[in-house]
């Protein structure tokens, strides 16, 4: 499937680009949006290497990641980073991941964003399951999943190693039936007054 174009209320998702650099070096490259990703802040050479990989993936057959700009529609600024790719070890899954910058922290973007993806893979993509997975202490992000309507299944312990030191992920999910038999159905935004402060997920 290519190009991608999907929109809700106040953003959208489109293909990454390689003039992107910039406003993905932005997210990736801050402390801040990383702190609870699985990775230090990457430097302009490593996003360069990420938007090369991904625009020349977006075209193979099969497509097996979908690595997305989030797009605010009222100013066409890129605004975040989303991503499904192929769960090697379940048919007809996939993983998802997100990260925005922290510039809209705090307005429900991160809420938008996820059920964007989850429309994508769904609606689209036809999936059957789609998960994510978080740092513990990520707690805006744990409510993000859970305000996009995906349900806590467990934890996987030492998951991740970062500075260092092993942590625990909390891995979030949501099934087709859930998903179309709920209101994320058409990708509605949350309500206002609900946005979460750091929204990213570890990708």
């Amino acid at each position: 499937m290519y190009p991608v174009s999907r929109q809700s209320q106040n953003l959208e998702l489109r293909e990454l680009a390689l003039d992107d650099v910039d406003a993905v070096l932005a997210i990736y490259g801050s402390p801040e949006v990383t702190e609870h990703m699985s990775f230090e802040p990457r430097s302009r050479e490593d996003v360069e290497r990420i938007l090369a990989w991904s625009v020349a993936s977006a075209t193979a057959t099969p497509r097996t990641e979908f690595a997305l700009a989030v797009v605010a529609r009222d100013s066409r600024a890129l605004i975040g980073y989303g991503r499904l790719a192929d769960d090697p070890h379940q048919p007809d899954g996939a993983t998802l991941g997100f990260a925005l910058h922290q510039d809209v922290w705090g307005l429900g973007y991160g809420t938008e964003t996820v059920r964007l993806l989850l429309g994508l893979g769904f609606a689209e993509l036809g999936l059957h399951r789609i998960w994510g997975a978080c740092s513990p202490r990520n707690v805006a992000s744990v409510k993000t999943m859970l305000r996009a309507g995906m349900t806590e299944e467990g934890r996987i312990r030492e998951h991740v190693k970062k500075n260092g030191q092993w942590r625990d992920s909390i891995v979030y999910a949501v099934l087709d039936r859930e998903w179309r038999s709920s209101s994320l159905l058409g990708d509605r935004p949350p309500r206002p007054g609900t946005g979460e402060p750091r929204p990213h997920v570890r990708m």
